[in-house]
């Protein structure tokens, strides 16, 4: 089981890397994701400091710890570049904030994350179908969110991944211990979105696709 969206109090959270990765572990989970908000004024300091103290500390915490982003109101004019800069820095794992209806951000992001081929859009809310369709066509995955308020899109984003065959990936956005969902949780939330338990199946499997690409270079799932 793995969580590819996860903030810490480097970001707008509460717990450190290692703390939320003994959370994790302590969870049943085999791998985590720290993808912590950055924009033009913070980018740097994460790709310098909170990246390669990641890629580092993972391999001592019997968890995968994947060293991503969360590109968040980011300019959607600014999206392809800043996706880019973060990849040549060092980031493993590039989201970027889609356009949830719980917190904004500006309009035409998630078109401009999928242009830019961003690895993960999180919770894109309304998205339109021709958003889903392109991102289907380039292999962008979409997130079905365990998030209070991110969620409420689920339904949503999971009849228009159906019709045009995009990816789905499953992720908490936790930013506490208390967001951190148990298998059975992650599997709940995916049907209440309205996913078959193959669906289901198939979403969780494209996290570990993710991981493997991301773990290409020698290191394997713990």
């Amino acid at each position: 089981m793995l969580d590819l969206h996860t903030h810490t109090f480097h970001g707008d959270a509460r717990l450190s890397p290692g703390g939320l990765a003994g959370r994790f572990l302590d969870a049943g989970y085999r791998g985590v994701a720290v993808t912590d908000h950055a924009d033009h004024c913070n980018l740097d300091w994460i790709l310098e400091h909170q990246i390669p103290g990641l890629i580092r500390f993972g391999p001592y915490c019997g968890i995968n710890i994947f060293a991503g982003v969360e590109l968040t109101q980011v300019p959607p004019a600014l999206i392809g570049d800043m996706v880019r800069t973060a990849r040549r820095g060092g980031a493993e794992l590039v989201l970027v904030h889609g356009e949830s209806i719980s917190e904004q951000v500006f309009p035409g992001t998630n078109l401009a994350a999928i242009e830019a081929d961003a690895d993960i859009l999180a919770h894109p809310g309304l998205i339109s179908d021709e958003e889903v369709e392109l991102a289907a066509q380039r292999g962008v995955a979409l997130e079905i969110s365990v998030r209070q308020g991110h969620c409420l899109c689920n339904g949503h984003i999971a009849a228009a991944a159906r019709r045009f065959g995009a990816k789905l990936v499953i992720n908490s956005d936790a930013h506490s211990s208390s967001d951190i969902p148990l298998a059975s949780m992650r599997r709940h939330i995916a049907l209440g979105a309205g996913l078959s338990e193959e669906e289901y199946q198939k979403a969780e499997g494209n996290a570990e696709k993710i991981a493997s690409r991301i773990l290409h270079r020698g290191r394997s799932l713990a």
